[in-house]
């Protein structure tokens, strides 16, 4: 009778420590311990991957990719400082720049086509632009459930700065529609640059007269944003160390926006009816906005209610 109680002690036991460590066989941990580190990715390729598999539908079965959880880029990663509680992080440093090069055909050459040859003399357009883009997020998690589900609560702060800048020069200078040496230049779609690959003119405008122009450099204001949200979630540890879930917050956002400028360059008519090359600069004035709502409608973490995969290690 003893031995029995004794070995369905041990056995309540055993039991008992297996329930609290959640262990698999090998004897790795199920959950999250002090000490770990987390980072999270957008679960929806790899489910969308077996739910394709599951389907049959291979024609749409491409190979899954990690991919950033919020629309602003930032890699987010957790430290546990205890079992139940972490501090969350994130952070993107982007600092880019691009360049590119046309060649176009003299217009100020009068001798055009050239005598003999019949290739106009070329001249070189050109464009730079560059864009920064910082943010930050700073938080603390709090961890509660039974067995492999887990709930999570906490806050977190967050900012982002940004700016872009293009830069256009042309190697056709434009020239008041006047006869004489070097010809007569004028706003051509020749000098037309898409700069963002889209199809169109990122070049192009109009005066404040109304004639055609191309710009010569447009900078967007700095863009400030800060946001602080409460969110909850939970997730399931589908193995050891390895969870799926998603989260929803709420929230404030403050988000303030520089002066913006383009300089555009323009050949044609001023009120006078007078025949003219100008150089005009266009501002567009600095505002905010100011919000409480959810995470989908206002958020510099964003997105709401995404579904994400999560690294313990």
């Amino acid at each position: 009778m003893k031995k029995s109680i004794l070995a369905v002690a041990v056995i309540l036991g055993s039991t008992a420590a297996f329930a609290q460590k959640m262990e698999s066989k090998h004897g790795e941990s199920y959950l999250p311990e002090e000490g770990d580190w987390a980072i999270s990715i957008d679960a929806n390729p790899f489910l969308n991957y077996v739910g394709n598999l599951f389907s049959g539908n291979t024609a749409q079965n491409t190979a899954p990719t990690w991919n950033y959880l919020t629309n602003n880029q930032i890699i987010r990663g957790k430290y546990f400082a205890a079992d139940d509680m972490a501090y969350r992080a994130g952070i993107r440093l982007g600092f880019g720049s691009n360049s590119g090069s046309m060649m176009v055909a003299d217009r100020g050459d009068i001798t055009v086509p050239n005598y003999p040859s019949t290739e106009p003399v070329m001249v070189e357009n050109t464009w730079k632009s560059g864009n920064t883009n910082i943010g930050l997020l700073v938080g603390l998690e709090k961890r509660r459930g039974f067995g492999r589900l887990q709930g999570f609560y906490g806050a977190e702060l967050g900012f982002n700065i940004a700016s872009s800048k293009n830069t256009f020069t042309y190697g056709n200078a434009l020239t008041q529609n006047q006869p004489g040496p070097g010809g007569i230049v004028d706003i051509d779609p020749a000098d037309n640059m898409d700069v963002d690959g889209d199809g169109n003119a990122d070049n192009t405008g109009t005066d404040v007269f109304g004639n055609a122009g191309r710009i010569t450099e447009s900078k967007s204001g700095t863009q400030f944003g800060i946001g602080l949200r409460g969110f909850i979630g939970a997730e399931y540890f589908v193995l050891p160390r390895l969870a799926i879930g998603g989260e929803f917050g709420w929230g404030l956002a403050f988000t303030a926006n520089g002066t913006s400028s383009v300089m555009l360059e323009s050949e044609g008519l001023d009120n006078n009816a007078s025949e003219q090359t100008n150089v005009f600069t266009t501002e567009t004035k600095n505002g905010s906005s100011f919000g409480v709502d959810t995470d989908r409608l206002n958020s510099v973490f964003g997105p709401a209610g995404s579904l994400r995969m999560t690294f313990h290690f």
